[in-house]
């Protein structure tokens, strides 16, 4: 009796996990995020995967969905739009991040992020990709 109260109880659990995922759109949730992306910085995410990669950003950090992006120098940038500060200083706001991206060194002169002539339409591209990681 037992053990069929508990298949009972696993096959209404699969159909509820079925059921919840079967309107998820994983696509369609990409693309709101990079809606959100595009509002906060006035940037294009997809052009800022493709400057991340002109740059050679993963050279130093680890970047996700960026082909060969896994480099050790730089911290990880998974994740980094719920991330509370931008490189240990700056509050985590697009226009410093896109101040960042620009112009690190002009946050922290010691930083060993290298200055890469970054306009600011670049970087608001960059900083929109970033934010939908």
């Amino acid at each position: 009796m037992r053990s069929a109260s508990i298949l009972g109880w696993s096959a209404g659990i699969a159909v509820v996990l079925i059921a919840a995922g079967y309107g998820y759109n994983y696509v369609d949730a990409q693309r709101q995020v990079a809606i959100r992306a595009h509002l906060l910085t006035g940037g294009d995410p997809v052009r800022g995967w493709q400057l991340i990669q002109n740059y050679g950003c993963g050279g130093c950090h680890t970047i996700p969905r960026v082909p060969q992006a896994a480099g050790k120098v730089g911290p990880s940038l998974k994740g980094i739009g719920g991330q509370v500060y931008i490189a240990g200083r700056l509050e985590n706001r697009p226009e410093n991040l896109i101040a960042w991206v620009q112009h690190p060194r002009a946050v922290d002169p010691l930083t060993a992020m290298p200055e890469l002539g970054v306009t600011q339409p670049q970087a608001r591209d960059i900083a929109a990709y970033l934010y939908t990681l």
